[in-house]
């Protein structure tokens, strides 16, 4: 039986029991097999379970939801390079993360962090109309399909805030899941984002997302920086800049739990 060390942290929240909360259990030279990381996620029960082993650039790291590993995910890269600055002594200005989803950089930008994510450039999808109109319980003005997930734009933030979908057809979507997005009030955007497939019914804030709706909502307002919230119960806050075929991420975290596992 091994004793490792665990950590938790709320993502895109400056705010304790906000945000999007992440595990992470940083791991000396190599990781677990992978039946006992997607056991320790789903025994975490939280969107996202993240590992980390040193390298020569930085760190690898993995996600895990509770029933799958992912490609990218935006909020648990967040709470990695939180904890690896606030409880790890990481002192460098900038992280390397070797992913699945190629190189991925974050920065300690004051009290907060940018990450440096690869952009997601959708394109209409005509044939779900149907089945994201049953999931949503009326027609949105517009569709469209990223590398992973399936976007619906509507007509206002008040749609988002009040929608209450039908999770049984959406694991006809076949993708990751569905985001709802909409022009925003006090922000250029807001969304929710829901991924039943993956074992989170909805997700508080899902900075993966964001690299699918940057691009989309800067050309639609004319600007390459927007400030959006994922208007979740938890809620979370992101600055999102389009930077040519990169998308830029910036929030805070803040640490919840440090403590130990036995595996």
């Amino acid at each position: 039986m091994q004793k490792l060390k665990i950590y938790q942290a709320d993502a895109f929240t400056e705010n304790l029991f906000g945000g999007n909360p992440a595990a992470l259990v940083p791991l000396e030279k190599n990781f677990l097999p992978d039946e006992v990381m997607q056991n320790i996620a789903a025994e975490n029960n939280l969107a996202e379970t993240a590992f980390i082993i040193p390298t020569d650039k930085g760190f690898h790291l993995r996600w895990f939801t509770p029933s799958i590993e992912v490609r990218l995910c935006g909020h648990a890269t967040l709470a990695t390079a939180h904890i690896l600055y606030d409880q790890l002594g990481y002192d460098k200005p900038e992280i390397i993360f070797e992913t699945l989803s190629g190189d991925l950089r974050v920065k300690k930008t004051g009290s907060g962090y940018e990450m440096d994510f690869p952009a997601d450039f959708s394109v209409p999808e005509n044939n779900v109309s149907d089945l994201v109109s049953r999931i949503l319980g009326f027609t949105p003005l517009e569709i469209r399909r990223g590398k992973d997930d399936v976007m619906a734009v509507v007509s206002s933030e008040q749609q988002v805030e009040n929608l209450k979908p039908d999770f049984g057809p959406l694991k006809h979507l076949n993708a990751r899941g569905l985001i709802v997005t909409a022009k925003g009030g006090e922000v250029d955007f807001v969304s929710r984002c829901f991924f039943p497939e993956i074992g989170i019914e909805e997700d508080p804030v899902t900075g993966s997302a964001h690299t699918l709706m940057t691009p989309y909502w800067s050309e639609k307002l004319g600007k390459n920086v927007l400030k959006a919230i994922q208007i979740s119960k938890r809620r979370g806050h992101l600055t999102c800049t389009l930077a040519g075929n990169r998308v830029l991420l910036s929030g805070n975290a803040v640490t919840y739990l440090k403590g130990e596992i036995f595996v």
